[in-house]
């Protein structure tokens, strides 16, 4: 066969395989499919952000905007804005948005939760974000709190769901103690949850957490299985924020988020490894890589690695450590590997990421906030290990699963 039939053939494939479906159809393109019928007749605001994308690439803002039938009076902005452009933590304004002209009301600004008069005139508040699974990651904060004010104010709340790019089987981490609940931890579930957006809406419709319970719709997915992570589904990946880029950022900011959490420890924020290192300056990162591929923890290894971060922690310093490479993503115990890296440091490299935190005058505020307790800092501080400390979680993780069955929709 000819250098050129064989180009030919692999330019068929490459195509063939570029215009296939994705095997999972979301609940924005389901919505399509029933021709908007859960939005006839209504007037409907729209929470949303750059990743309320359907399979090509085609915003749920403009999808709602041309649809017959279908009046989109509003849009609401979570965290980082409807264009994903307000860094993390910054507060997100009210404004008019200048290419579609309807109002953005701000759900990160001066409030959290959408006032009467934000509501005012709404039939239906439909919710299309992509989050990451992890309890901290404020969209979900965002949408029960969104349920809530509907609840009060009696409009429908309408989730179009989507993948978990966890998917939907792992259950890892803590739940939340009260006098730590905040915005990222605002629901009673443990760090990694195991729900689509949907379905975590159902249960927080059903479970007494929200003051007031609203009439809820989820127009649900087509293909997708709960032990499908994100590279399964097939669909593009649209940076749900700014240091989630690609579809595997999810594993990798559960996997060392909390330990960034600290301010005394590298994860590659100021880096183009957002998330997915570990390091410090001044250390051996082929001890480090020793040490925390000597656990043998299912479905990860760890690279050695020198890098210098451009801003962010250690800004223009020479850190030493490991690059996280996820070798089977379902297998991986991802909330693990922040105590595990945290008990490497100490054991591999001399470095204790709480001492130093403390000499540095640090607070744990927002460390406990993430872990939704200050029991896994004080287990670390006291001299538990990273295996104790993970097996303290499997009684409430095992009751967790046990409790969410009854609103699975796969």
């Amino acid at each position: 066969m000819s250098f050129g039939r064989l180009l030919v053939i692999f330019a068929s494939v490459v195509t063939n395989a570029l215009a296939a479906e994705p095997r999972v159809k979301l609940g924005n393109e389901v919505l399509v499919e029933h021709k908007f019928k859960e939005l006839a007749g209504k007037r409907v605001g729209l929470i949303t952000n750059p990743s309320g994308v359907n399979s090509h690439l085609a915003t749920t803002i403009e999808v709602l905007r041309t649809a017959k039938g279908v009046t989109l009076v509003a849009l609401f902005g979570p965290e980082h804005g409807i264009y994903g452009d307000v860094p993390a933590g910054d507060k997100v304004e009210s404004r008019t948005d200048t290419r579609t002209g309807l109002p953005v009301h701000s759900l990160y600004g001066a409030t959290r939760k959408p006032t009467p008069a934000m509501l005012a005139g709404l039939d239906a508040l439909v919710y299309d974000l992509q989050d990451t699974g992890s309890r901290s990651y404020t969209f979900i904060s965002t949408m029960g709190l969104a349920m809530e004010a509907c609840g009060e104010a009696g409009i429908e709340f309408i989730v179009l769901d989507r993948p978990n790019p966890l998917g939907g089987v792992r259950i890892e981490g803590p739940l939340v103690e009260e006098k730590f609940r905040s915005f990222v931890s605002q629901w009673n579930v443990p760090y990694v949850y195991g729900l689509t957006c949907g379905e975590l809406a159902r249960m927080l419709n059903d479970r007494g957490w929200l003051k007031k319970p609203c009439k809820l719709t989820v127009v649900p997915m087509r293909g997708w299985k709960r032990t499908m992570v994100w590279r399964d589904t097939g669909l593009p990946w649209v940076p749900a924020s700014p240091h989630i880029p690609h579809g595997e950022s999810p594993l990798f900011q559960v996997a060392t988020g909390m330990l960034g959490e600290l301010g005394t420890v590298s994860v590659g924020v100021g880096y183009p490894l957002p998330f997915q290192v570990v390091g410090l300056p001044k250390i051996d990162p082929h001890a480090l890589a020793v040490k925390l591929n000597g656990y043998r923890l299912p479905g990860v290894h760890f690279r050695p690695l020198t890098y210098k971060p451009y801003y962010a922690t250690f800004k223009d310093e020479i850190v030493g450590g490991v690059q996280l490479h996820f070798t089977d993503p379902a297998a991986a115990p991802l909330t693990a590997i922040n105590y595990y890296a945290l008990e490497a440091l100490k054991q591999a490299a001399g470095r204790d990421a709480f001492d130093e935190a403390v000499k540095a005058g640090k607070k744990f505020d927002m460390f406990d906030k993430v872990n939704g307790t200050d029991a896994t800092r004080l287990a670390l501080q006291s001299g538990k290990t990273a295996a104790e400390i993970v097996a303290s979680w499997r009684a409430a993780e095992e009751k967790f699963r046990a409790e969410r069955r009854k609103y699975l929709l796969y």
